[in-house]
C-alpha cells in the first residue's frame, strides 16, 4: 500500500474521532460552567472568572500578565476580573519578589474551601448521571481519564501562537 494513502485515511480517521469527541466534550464542559456554584451554595460567578480563579489555584504565585497569556485573555480583560476577585475575597495579590512593579496573584483560603464545594457539586451532579448509565459505559469513562488528561495536556502545549 501507498504511505501516503495510509497517511491520508489515518488523518481522515484522527479527523472523524475528533469530530465525534469534541462536541461531547464540549457538553460537559458547558455542564461544568454553568452549574455547580448555586449547587455548592455560592455566589454565582461567570464562568471566566471561575476559569481565572481556577488557574489561580492551580498555579499560585502566577503574575497577570502570564495569566491573561495561558488563558489566551486580553490583559485587560484578565486585570478586571481579579480586581473583582480581590473585592470578593477569592485572590489576594503580593509584590512580586523579583521586581516590586509586578504583582503575583494567590487564592485565598475562601477561594480554596469554596473551589473545594463547587467540585464536590460537580461530582455529585456527575454521580447522578453516571448512576444512570450502563457499567461498561461507566468503566470506559473511568479508563479514559488519563487519555483525557494526556489531551489536555497535549492542546495547552500546542496552543496558536496568537494566544501564546
Amino acid at each position: 500500500m501507498n504511505t501516503e494513502t495510509d497517511s491520508a485515511a489515518d488523518d481522515a480517521d484522527l479527523l472523524r474521532e475528533a469530530r465525534a469527541l469534541t462536541p461531547a466534550l464540549y457538553a460537559l464542559g458547558r455542564v461544568l460552567r454553568f452549574r455547580g456554584v448555586g449547587e455548592a451554595g455560592l455566589l454565582p460567578l461567570p464562568p471566566s472568572d471561575l476559569e481565572v480563579l481556577r488557574y489561580v489555584l492551580d498555579s499560585p504565585g502566577i503574575g497577570a500578565g502570564a495569566l491573561a497569556r495561558e488563558l489566551g485573555l486580553h490583559a485587560s480583560n484578565v486585570s478586571t476580573t481579579v480586581r473583582g476577585l480581590v473585592a470578593l475575597g477569592l485572590v489576594r495579590r503580593e509584590p512580586a519578589p523579583h521586581d516590586r512593579r509586578a504583582v503575583c496573584l494567590y487564592p485565598t483560603t475562601e477561594a480554596v474551601h469554596g473551589m473545594a464545594r463547587i467540585e464536590n457539586a460537580w461530582a455529585e451532579i456527575f454521580a447522578d448521571s453516571l448512576a444512570t448509565l450502563p457499567d461498561a459505559e461507566r468503566a470506559a469513562l473511568a479508563a479514559a481519564v488519563p487519555a483525557l488528561r494526556s489531551l489536555g495536556a497535549s492542546l495547552r502545549e500546542r496552543r496558536p501562537a496568537s494566544l501564546q
